[in-house]
């Protein structure tokens, strides 16, 4: 019965530590403006859900998440995929290709010079200098000029009032509410989700407004030092003597 009650505990436990290494989950903030992107593994290829957090209300394109910043070790050109809007979200003031492909409007590259801190990898709505239209996720042009360029298409929060703020936020550019979806191919045999970091999260169309880094996210080892302890404490109790 003991080693029993153990190797149901060790199943626990790898069960719960394969949970927590299932994504990476990377947070910023920096006043009213919050911003996450979640990194996962799926069919061989990276996964990578941009969302904009914030509650509070959008009145100026400067509020608006349109670029994420990132290393990965080795810094491999991956391949575009796709981008889609995410499940839950939505597209006001514009359209999107079939099954909510926004791919035309968005871009990725690697081997960046000048991004923030340094960042060699980048995904994109708008240019800043270092996004082309060569870059673009497969789809067509939605919005604007053929190339990733302006606000179109960025992230707006998720406490957004489209009827509030200033003409590019309420209706002469299409925004997404509030999630991005985009899949990554070609990663290296070796890539694990612990090769991503350095994240920086951008927001509007030059790299002088708003941006931040990421904060530090401590909850996957959080999560497999609490559970073996919630595990001991429940051998515990049923190991106890009976009265």
């Amino acid at each position: 019965m003991f080693r029993k009650k153990w190797i149901g505990c060790l199943f626990l436990v790898t069960w719960f530590s394969s949970l927590a290494s299932a994504d990476t989950i990377f947070f910023g903030s920096s006043g009213s403006l919050s911003a996450s992107i979640r990194f996962e593994l799926a069919g061989g290829n990276l996964e990578a859900t941009f969302s904009n957090l914030s509650t509070c209300d959008v009145t100026q394109p400067s509020q608006i998440l349109t670029a994420v910043f990132f290393d990965i070790a080795g810094n491999p050109s991956l391949s575009r995929i796709s981008a889609v809007v995410a499940p839950g979200s939505t597209v006001w003031f514009g359209g999107t290709d079939p099954g909510g492909v926004v791919g035309g409007e968005w871009a990725y590259t690697s081997s960046l010079s000048g991004a923030p801190n340094g960042a060699q990898q980048g995904i994109s709505s708008a240019g800043f200098d270092l996004f082309g239209p060569g870059d673009r996720f497969p789809g067509t042009n939605l919005q604007g000029p053929d190339s990733p360029d302006g606000i179109q298409y960025g992230i707006t929060s998720l406490g957004d009032n489209p009827l509030t703020g200033n003409a590019p936020v309420t209706g002469s550019q299409a925004l997404i509410h509030n999630s991005v979806a985009f899949t990554l191919g070609g990663l290296p045999s070796e890539f694990k989700l612990e090769d991503v970091s350095n994240v920086w999260f951008q927001y509007g169309t030059s790299l002088t407004e708003p941006g931040f880094p990421d904060n530090p996210n401590p909850e996957p080892a959080s999560i497999l030092l609490v559970v073996p302890g919630l595990i001991w404490a429940i051998w515990r109790y049923r190991a106890r003597p009976r009265s």
